[in-house]
């Protein structure tokens, strides 16, 4: 009896967005009395973090700091429409959609400037820390909320942006079968490290090597985040996660969550992470989606680090020690007396 190591790997590539009707997502914006830049929107934030890349794809357009963004996203009766959080759409459609809304209301904030600084338009520019300056000459300038309370009170003028990002419907060739049913896609590795126990058949995934092409990381930090935690969902799917245990039949199926096993902190592996880039070029300043995809690579590269430990392979998740002793005592049954 021993415990027996194994490598596996798998690949994934991934779509960003679907193709329905057509796919788009909307977004408004205006600034505020003290130069708050307000951010409408009807996608939800399932925690996977739309709030912040909507903040920074703003304020990266705006030229001014994310302390000046503030996103709403809470009602979707009286927002802009969203066809929803699923399909990796969110950074993508969502993006797109602030980027344009932001950059109609830049344009009328610089137009406010103008009148405010007497000079024209196309030679200001923000310095990123909420001033509007003339180009080459930084000390005529004016502050983000100096304008906002200007444009309000004494030119009468609404800071204000709208924007749509449509992924059109395509339909397919009938001769060939051709179609664009998505913007882009995203590309990820996984390389899993187990170890089994050929006595009790319990295996225990020991480390996590991800790779992941996301077009551009807007946020590094939340990418690698992501990432991670789909690991982790990948791995509760692969070792713990079942509704129907002995489907179909509906015996020993967990009732609550009490029962519905999931990883614990003893069973998260040790994760090495790596964000590879290559915009796309219709992405929102280069980036895809990648939600969904982080939980799928893991489970693929489990089972076949599974099957080079111990020759076994798995096809149905999850891999329980029982199906892990079936396979062995099957292999054992095929070795020549």
């Amino acid at each position: 009896m021993a415990k027996l190591r194994g490598r596996g790997f798998a690949s994934v590539n991934y779509p960003t967005g679907m193709n329905l009707g057509g796919d788009p997502s909307q977004a408004l914006i205006h600034a505020t009395t003290t130069g708050t830049f307000v951010v409408s929107l009807s996608s939800v934030d399932l925690g996977q973090g739309i709030k912040t890349i909507a903040a920074q794809c703003a304020a990266e357009t705006l030229g001014l700091p994310m302390g000046n963004v503030l996103v709403d996203t809470a009602d979707t009766d009286t927002g802009p429409h969203c066809m929803g959080t699923f399909a990796s759409r969110g950074s993508h459609r969502v993006g797109n959609a602030v980027i344009m809304a932001a950059a109609e209301a830049r344009g009328v904030m610089l137009e406010v400037a103008a009148e405010e600084l007497e000079v024209d338009a196309a030679d200001l520019e923000t310095d990123g820390s909420g001033y509007i300056m003339v180009r080459g000459a930084q000390d005529k300038r004016v502050h983000v909320t100096d304008l906002a309370m200007a444009a309000h009170f004494k030119h009468g003028r609404t800071i204000s942006g709208r924007g749509v990002y449509l992924k059109e419907p395509s339909v397919p060739v009938p001769e060939t079968g051709e179609m664009d049913p998505d913007s882009c896609q995203a590309h990820a590795c996984t390389v899993a490290v187990v170890e089994v126990d050929d006595e009790t058949g319990v295996v225990e995934v020991l480390e996590l090597f991800n790779a992941y092409e996301v077009g551009r990381a807007l946020n590094p930090a939340m990418a690698t985040q992501q990432v991670e935690g789909g690991a982790w969902m990948g791995v509760s799917h692969a070792l713990f996660e079942t509704t129907e245990p002995y489907y179909p039949l509906r015996d020993h199926g967990p009732r609550d969550f009490s029962a519905y096993l999931m990883p614990g902190p003893a069973d998260i592996p040790s994760q090495h992470s790596v964000i590879l880039e290559r915009p796309a070029a219709n992405g929102p300043y280069g980036a895809k989606g990648i939600g969904e995809m982080t939980a799928n690579a893991p489970i693929p590269a489990i089972a076949n680090a599974i099957f080079d430990a111990c020759g076994v392979r798995l096809t149905s998740m999850p891999f329980t020690p029982e199906s892990v002793l079936r396979g062995l005592d099957a292999l054992r049954m095929e070795e020549p007396c």
